[in-house]
């Protein structure tokens, strides 16, 4: 691997490529910028558009780990950071008690590295290399406006103080990719601190290309199919519309049923493949259904 491994768009695209990503100039941009820069990339849109992907794709083309944080309402610095193995410190206590010599050193050994558990930013920050680490911040909508400003902290200076042990700085300053599917909007300070690129659904000819790339043996014809019925389904104000990735799980129903023509029972019938809601699939029924196969909305 290159030292320089996004040295030009040209070359990102193809490192994706190799993994059976399609990444477009504007995505391909900002992963060049990022690295450039040593700047975080956050990545915004609708769920299912590929977004986590990135990241996923990214760790696969630098050959490096993947360390992933699922954001969550309520989630802590202690869960995202480190925490004290407090079981093998009680261990260590009573071991010690038995001990003179050991029980003198107690005080400076219980808070020791080996019973330091690192948690995904910790992980990403002591990452000892040769390449960055990738770190996912997958979903950062769902977390706390407080756990935003922490990662502020993080995020600008790429170390991580344990009062007890001392503070870390990373020697290789991790790839970072945050996502998020405004659920809510993030705090303006840390999207200054990011490359921003919202992430849309794909075009007809982008989306066509991707399910032939991720379903081998897809059939021609029913790859096109898909396509167009996807563009249907997305001109519905359903309450979640579906994403590239319920093309690609319906892609791959389609195949494992054998089915090579679309119809109208086919598409209600594997209708939980792609739309998630009850009011959604029973919206879908009373919807024109040969007109979203022709890729255009229904009318109830």
């Amino acid at each position: 691997m290159s030292d320089r491994p996004f040295s030009s768009l040209e070359r990102v695209q193809t490192l994706f490529a190799n993994d059976h990503y399609i990444a477009d100039r504007a995505l391909a941009l900002t992963v060049k910028l990022a690295a450039d820069l040593q700047k975080p990339i956050l990545l915004e849109g609708e769920a299912g558009v590929g977004k986590t992907e990135v990241a996923k794709v990214l760790a696969s083309a630098l050959d490096t780990p993947l360390i992933r944080l699922q954001c969550y309402e309520g989630l802590d610095a202690s869960t995202a950071l480190y925490e004290w193995n407090y079981a093998r410190q009680i261990l260590h206590i009573r071991m010690a008690e038995q001990d003179l010599t050991a029980r003198a050193a107690l005080e400076s050994t219980i808070f020791d590295d080996r019973f330091l558990l690192n948690r995904p930013l910790l992980a990403a920050i002591r990452h000892p290399g040769p390449r960055p680490a990738v770190l996912l911040i997958d979903e950062v909508d769902r977390a706390d406006e407080e756990f935003e400003a922490f990662l502020l902290e993080v995020l600008s200076d790429y170390q991580i103080t344990v009062p007890e042990i001392g503070t870390f700085k990373a020697t290789h300053p991790p790839y970072v990719v945050l996502t998020s599917n405004r659920t809510r909007e993030l705090n303006d300070a840390l999207k200054r601190r990011c490359l921003y690129l919202w992430v849309d659904y794909p075009t007809p000819e982008k989306e066509r290309e991707i399910i032939r790339q991720r379903v081998p043996g897809i059939d021609a014809a029913l790859a096109d199919a898909v396509t167009l019925t996807m563009q249907g389904l997305r001109a519905v104000d359903f309450y979640k519309r579906p994403g590239i990735a319920e093309a690609l799980d319906w892609s791959r129903a389609l195949q494992g049923l054998g089915v090579l023509e679309l119809s109208r029972d086919v598409l209600l019938e594997t209708a939980g493949v792609v739309l998630k809601y009850r009011e959604d699939v029973e919206r879908l029924r009373a919807l024109d259904a040969n007109a979203i196969l022709n890729g255009k909305p229904g009318q109830p």
